[in-house]
C-alpha cells in the first residue's frame, strides 16, 4: 500500500489508472457499514473521489444489498455520549464512596453515643446549652 505522500506525487492521469483490489474495497466498505470510518476519510486516505467510493458502496455494501438504510450518527455525538457515560459512571462511583463514608461516620457516632452516654447528634428541637448566649460587644473606647 502506498503512503499519502506517494499518492500526492501521482498525476491525475496516474490516479485515474490506479486499481484497488476487491479485498481493499470490501474492507473499506465494511468499515463504513460499521461506522468505523467515513467516506471523507477514505477519500483522503486513498486520494480517490467520492464517486469512486460510492461505487464501492453500491457494489459491496451488505446494507445496500439488503435495501437497508444506514443511520449515520456524527462521530462527535458518539464520542460525546461515550464521554458522558464515562462521566456518569465516575459520578456514581464517587456518590457510592461518599455514601459509604456517611454510613461509616453515622455508625461511629452511634457507637460513641453508646460508649460515652452522650447525645452527640444535635437535634433541632433541643434547647441551647446554658453556656450559649448572645455576645455583647464592649463599645467603650478609652
Amino acid at each position: 500500500m502506498a503512503t499519502i505522500e506517494q499518492y500526492e506525487k501521482l498525476t491525475v492521469r496516474e490516479r485515474m489508472q490506479r486499481y484497488f483490489s476487491e479485498e481493499i474495497k470490501k474492507k473499506k466498505v465494511n468499515e463504513l457499514d460499521r461506522n468505523l470510518t467515513s467516506i471523507a476519510e477514505i477519500c483522503r486516505e486513498y486520494q480517490v473521489s467520492r464517486t469512486s467510493v460510492d461505487r464501492w458502496i453500491n457494489k459491496y455494501s451488505r446494507m445496500r444489498q439488503k435495501k437497508q438504510k444506514q443511520v449515520v450518527e456524527a462521530k462527535s455525538d458518539t464520542r460525546k455520549i461515550g464521554r458522558l457515560k464515562d462521566e456518569v459512571h465516575e459520578l456514581e462511583r464517587i456518590v457510592g464512596q461518599k455514601q459509604l463514608k456517611i454510613d461509616f461516620l453515622e455508625k461511629i457516632i452511634e457507637i460513641a453515643e453508646q460508649v460515652y452516654g452522650v447525645d452527640i447528634k444535635k437535634k433541632l428541637s433541643s434547647k441551647l446549652s446554658s453556656g450559649t448566649g448572645t455576645i455583647v460587644k464592649n463599645t467603650d473606647t478609652k
